[in-house]
């Protein structure tokens, strides 16, 4: 009896975010079956490497897509490099959105299956982005990879600070990968598997794997995790660890006794393979797991608990002594004596941290100053910035072309620096904003920006984002919505449903809401127990996951488009539109 022959494949790409065409290969399944499974290499490797596995889960009813991540086998970039991990968690978003798009799989109908590093980024993404995945299988994710040297982590910030980029060349010799003989001469003669890895994406897989770890509740996918039993590259109680968090009943933790790291090509294989296929059989053959509703999250489930926790922090005897330090020495930093003196999360505070200039009382004040604006907060915010001017200007070229009017509504407009300076960018447009805030102060501010900008077509208008009432009658009704930053001053999901249910009546049909989100802080401590917020109050936050923001908007009757976020996971920037038009 013959050999079966290998499942054909296809090749072809994708345009990410940034431009960039990246390679994939492509399986299709018989007939017209709608739905895929998403596979995503290791560390090092590329597409190529699914062929026998691809083989192995005979789930022939379904296309499968295998992708090369930037840097790595047809896809360009310096090899083991990107920007940030950042780069390619929105990756992974924007080639899910490619298969949904291409090949009319929703993404309800996708299982995805991550290897190693390709694990935590796609586990990220979940975490994230809140995609409504059908299934998730992690094998042997790096969520902290074993470097062995005593210290390793900050002798490479270290190195990274003082030298500039650089590569780690990995220890990992093919025989460490696996026990079979012949998949290990393979894996050393393949061209395209390259050893080295740049050290900022190492250092963000170590960070991000942590993050995930402590925060896997926000993960609600049905999950199976794998963890090789002899693996020279990970650590498995970091997975354990995960497990136990995760944010779904559907999830099972495979430890394969005596494995590698390389479980695809360990010698049992089949032991993998065919638990895969089954777990994929199995999510597929019932309708999609919905989740419990995270509407009342602000008052049940582990968000919530974290907030009443965070009440306490304030009293703490670790609190007491950093506010006293605040108070005296940190005020020598202008930032600081900004913050204590208006509120850490008011309008002219945030000013401060765009302008990003430090400055104090004699250099020991500008060294604070320069540590207080690069803490991750505040260095999230910037960049949350610019994804944010870079989703409203997008909104409003897309308007334009499809010759509808453009006219925005902020309903929190604080400075109204995102708008003006938007509608600056792209003067060529006929667009009108109305900017709203409940300061007067806020709209001096936006009043003295407008009228150094020239925006003749912008209005100001004192009101309240969450009383219903004052917006009735806006004329003309807004295309374009922002919600910004706002939110995330306030636990209750009330104010929220109220303002995003206001937006959906006075929005026209077809309309696009901008919304930001703050779904993880690595600060929620020290913020809670040192600072104050504009109304001189401990500033203590409860963060809303992305599902659970999603679902706000969802509730509106609003239809999320797209996302961009941060490569830290602190701040979003998502993108819905109003069903009609």
């Amino acid at each position: 009896m013959e050999p079966t022959p290998p499942r054909a494949f296809v090749e072809s790409s994708f345009t990410a975010a940034d431009g960039a065409s990246l390679h994939y290969r492509r399986w299709p399944a018989k007939g017209d079956g709608k739905r895929a499974v998403l596979l995503f290499h290791r560390g090092h490797e590329h597409s190529g490497r699914w062929q026998e596995t691809v083989d192995a889960l005979a789930l022939d009813d379904c296309a499968v897509f295998a992708w090369d991540a930037r840097g790595h086998g047809d896809s360009p970039g310096e090899r083991g490099s990107a920007r940030d991990i950042g780069v390619l968690i929105a990756d992974v978003d924007a080639f899910v959105r490619h298969v949904a798009a291409t090949y009319g799989i929703a993404t309800e109908d996708m299982v995805a299956v991550a290897h190693s590093v390709g694990a935590v980024v796609v586990a990220a993404w979940v975490h994230d982005y809140a995609p409504r995945l059908r299934g998730l299988v992690l094998a042997t994710p790096a969520f902290r990879v074993k470097l062995y040297v005593p210290f390793a982590v900050p002798m490479l910030r270290l190195k990274e600070a003082i030298f500039g980029p650089g590569f780690v060349r990995s220890y990992v010799k093919s025989h460490m990968l696996t026990h079979d003989p012949e998949q290990a001469k393979r894996h050393a003669a393949d061209e395209k598997i390259f050893r080295e890895i740049a050290v900022n994406i190492l250092l963000d897989l170590h960070d991000t794997g942590a993050r995930l770890a402590e925060d896997a509740g926000a993960i609600r996918v049905p999950t199976l995790l794998f963890a090789g039993g002899a693996d020279w590259v990970v650590d498995n109680g970091i997975q354990e660890r995960f497990m136990e968090r995760l944010g779904t009943a559907d999830k099972s933790l495979v430890l394969l006794p005596g494995f590698h790291h390389a479980i695809f090509h360990e010698t049992d294989r089949r032991l993998v393979t065919d638990q895969i296929r089954n777990f994929v059989r199995r999510v597929f053959g019932a309708p999609p797991a919905v989740p419990p509703s995270l509407l009342a999250a602000d008052e049940r489930g582990y968000t919530r608990d974290e907030f009443d926790a965070l009440q306490r922090e304030p009293r703490t005897l670790r609190a007491l002594a950093r506010r006293a330090v605040f108070g005296t020495l940190g005020r020598l930093s202008r930032g600081i004596a900004t913050g204590l003196r208006t509120g850490f999360d008011s309008g002219e505070m945030l000013d401060y941290v765009y302008e990003n200039r430090p400055r104090g009382l004699t250099p020991l004040g500008r060294a604070f100053d320069r540590a207080y604006l690069e803490s991750p907060g505040w260095t999230g915010i910037r960049v949350r910035r610019q994804n944010l001017e870079a989703a409203l200007g997008s909104a409003v070229r897309e308007l334009h072309a499809a010759g509808r009017r453009v006219h925005i509504l902020d309903a929190a407009c604080g400075g109204g620096r995102y708008v003006l300076e938007t509608l600056a960018a792209h003067r060529d447009v006929p667009a009108t904003a109305l900017l709203r805030d409940y300061r007067q102060h806020n709209l001096d501010v936006a009043e003295r920006r407008r009228a150094e900008l020239g925006l003749d077509g912008v209005k100001l208008a004192l009101g309240n984002a969450f009383d219903r009432a004052s917006f009735a009658g806006l004329a003309p009704r807004p295309t374009i919505a922002v919600v910004s930053g706002l939110l995330e001053l306030f636990p209750g999901n009330d104010a929220p449903r109220g303002l995003f249910a206001t937006l959906a009546e006075i929005m026209e049909p077809g309309g696009i809401l901008i919304y930001t989100n703050q779904p993880w802080h690595p600060q929620l401590r020290f913020i809670a127990g040192v600072l104050r917020n504009r109304e001189g109050r401990p500033w203590i936050m409860r963060r809303r996951t992305q599902a659970e923001m999603d679902e706000l908007v969802a509730a509106a009757g609003f239809r999320k488009e797209g996302q961009t976020g941060d490569r830290w996971g602190i701040f979003t920037v998502a993108r819905a539109r109003l069903p009609g038009a």
